[in-house]
Order: structure tokens, then C-alpha cells, then sequence
């Protein structure tokens, strides 16, 4: 049996991949959980300063397009709002968030980096859903 993913829509894969860039510019900014995400990880601003922005960025953006494919995959041609947005949740909160709390575990990362990068995801992936199941 072969599987058939032509109802993919690729427009809505990439708007959920770029709402990860919004999301994630509020969410670590210094308004918002920046300065805790800064001090938890032992940042500075001179040290933040440093590192190839455009492979960050760029990188960062291909994830995200993976992430949103896969999800379009998971949730499906027969998607809708409710359906994206919890199943976004579902695989943001029991698969990220549960993973990302396992690596925390053992790289003894705190307990509050821990509740603002899985927080982040879980958002993130629910938006996506949103996102893909809204525009079939």
C-alpha cells in the first residue's frame, strides 16, 4: 500500500514553519521569557552576540518546515481547527514536552528553562495545527 500525501498544502506548511518565528520572537523576548531563558542557560548579552545568525535562523526554519510537514502528515486531508489545534497540543505536550523533560533530567537543566523551551513548543506545535487544519 502506498502512501498518497498530495493533499498536503504546502502554503499552510509554511505559514505553521514561519509562526514559529513569531512565536518564538515574543516568547524569548526580553518582554516576555527572554531574560529568564538568558539567566537559565548562563547567557549574557556580549555572549549572545556571537554565533552564525544566518545558519541559526536558517537552520531553525528548516526544523520548523520539517516539523510542520509532519504534523500535516499526522493530522491528515480530513483536519480541522479542533483537530489541529489538539493535536497539536498532544504531540507539543506528550511527545516534545515529555522528551525535552527526559534530556532536562539528565542534563540536570532547571526545572524553569525546562517550563519555557517545552512551553514554547507545546504553543508552537498548537498554533501549527491550527494553522494546517484551518486552511484546507
Amino acid at each position: 500500500k502506498t502512501m498518497d500525501f498530495s493533499y498536503l498544502n504546502y502554503w499552510a506548511i509554511l505559514a505553521a514553519a514561519l509562526s514559529t518565528f513569531l512565536i518564538g520572537g515574543l516568547w524569548y523576548s526580553p518582554a516576555v521569557f527572554g531574560k529568564a531563558w538568558m539567566w537559565e542557560n548562563g547567557f549574557t548579552e556580549e555572549s549572545m552576540k556571537g554565533g552564525n545568525m544566518a545558519k541559526i535562523f536558517g537552520l531553525a526554519f528548516f526544523l520548523g518546515l520539517i516539523a510542520a510537514t509532519n504534523l500535516a502528515m499526522f493530522l491528515g486531508p480530513e483536519a480541522d481547527v479542533a483537530f489541529g489545534a489538539g493535536a497539536g497540543f498532544a504531540a507539543g505536550f506528550g511527545w516534545v514536552a515529555t522528551f525535552v523533560g527526559t534530556h532536562y533530567l539528565f542534563v540536570r537543566k532547571s526545572f524553569t528553562l525546562f517550563l519555557i523551551n517545552a512551553g514554547y513548543s507545546v504553543v508552537a506545535l498548537t498554533v501549527m495545527g491550527v494553522i494546517i487544519g484551518a486552511w484546507r
